[in-house]
């Protein structure tokens, strides 16, 4: 029993006047979540056979008479013990229970599903904006074309398993005060396919799958992130005995730039003007993700200022539209001047006014909105 002795009917989220399906339908729903077969929970296996123990006592009238009158207490003095076996998959559980399959194949199809493949691929920044294909190689296992995908040796056959008769399953039956459980397990003898393979195929040792080296041509959408994945349904391991096969999904690393720093679908870059370009003007080259432009620097540029070059960022991903791109200019001043430079600046210095450095009027209302 479990070491702390939880409420059963908290435990599968019922109320005391629950009927046997809503029993039924609240274990269901927690094993889905908390079967190690589907989940990554820390606490998940210890939480997993409490409501197993929940379920085996509250599915059975005369355990949950006993526990609804006295506790705990009264099922320790009954003599009831949970039953602490491995139910190996949560397929196997459900049968075990309830006599069905959760994924509605029965267990001696042998069928499963393939199991997923990962890869990675790096692109450039000015791909990721223009959107690119890519080759890439794996190793994946695909059906035997020996064999057909059975594992058997062509011209033979597999026989009935002896020790299940061919059911797939065994049955162990033990008594208690309570009446009888029957345990219901996978055939370990056969694997629960009620056959065994006498001859297995040559060519893949039974197992139905072999594996290949295959390169698959990736599309990369215009305006993918750097880390997102990419699946390809269907382009996984095959799956055993002609289950369905998994999928592939490619991670897409996109390489920083120098140029220019992402930001969601905008686009950051710096443009150098040195003191005199700042003052009187110029006309400067920059890169872009389409490539280079020519911008006009108007007189009195100052440092900090942001020019916005609308729809010129990254494409929106699967949507419409385009991001920003945002230079930032910088002004350089001189850290090395000779005694002329000096005396020129000097001079200049001694002719300016305060009009020489007044500053646009709505100069900071056009920086918040250059932020936007």
């Amino acid at each position: 029993m479990a070491t702390t002795e939880h409420d059963y009917y908290e435990l599968l989220g019922i109320s005391r006047e629950a009927d046997e399906q809503q029993i039924k339908k609240a274990f269901r729903r927690l094993a889905r979540e908390l079967h190690p077969d589907v989940s990554s929970q820390p606490d998940a296996e210890e939480r997993f056979r409490e409501v197993t123990e929940a379920y085996e006592v509250l599915s059975n009238a005369e355990t949950r008479q006993l526990y609804d009158r006295y506790g705990h207490a009264g099922l320790r003095g009954g003599g009831f013990t949970p039953s602490h076996f491995d139910f190996g998959t949560l397929s196997d559980l459900f049968s075990a229970f309830f006599g069905d399959d959760l994924f509605g194949v029965g267990a001696r199809s042998g069928r499963t599903r393939g199991g997923d493949v990962a890869a990675q691929v790096e692109i450039e920044l000015e791909d990721a904006a223009t959107g690119t294909t890519r080759e890439v190689p794996i190793e994946v296992a695909v059906p035997c074309a020996t064999c057909g995908a059975t594992g058997v040796e062509p011209g033979t056959a597999p026989v009935t398993c002896t020790r299940c008769g061919g059911a797939g399953r065994l049955q162990q039956v033990s008594q208690s005060i309570f009446g009888q459980f029957v345990r219901t397990q996978a055939c370990p003898e056969c694997g629960g396919r009620g056959q065994v393979v006498e001859h297995p195929c040559k060519d893949c040792r039974g197992a139905g799958r072999v594996v290949e080296e295959r390169t698959l041509e990736v599309t990369i959408p215009a305006g993918i992130h750097d880390g997102q994945r990419i699946r390809l349904s269907g382009e996984g391991h095959a799956g055993a005995l002609g289950g369905s096969a998994g999928d592939m999904y490619v991670q897409v690393q996109v390489r920083e730039d120098p140029r220019f720093v992402r930001q969601g679908n905008d686009v950051f870059s710096t443009v150098d003007l040195n003191v005199v370009e700042a003052s009187l003007g110029a006309t400067r080259t920059v890169d872009t993700l389409e490539g280079q432009v020519e911008l006009e620097f108007a007189p009195g540029t100052q440092p900090g200022e942001l020019r916005v070059l609308r729809g010129k960022g990254m494409p929106v991903l699967q949507g419409f539209g385009r991001g920003d791109h945002r230079i930032l200019v910088n002004v350089t001043v001189p850290r090395r001047l000779t005694d002329e430079q000096r005396r020129l600046l000097e001079e200049f210095d001694r002719l300016s006014h305060d009009d020489t450095y007044k500053a646009d009027e709505g100069f900071f209302d056009k920086l918040k909105s250059a932020f936007r």
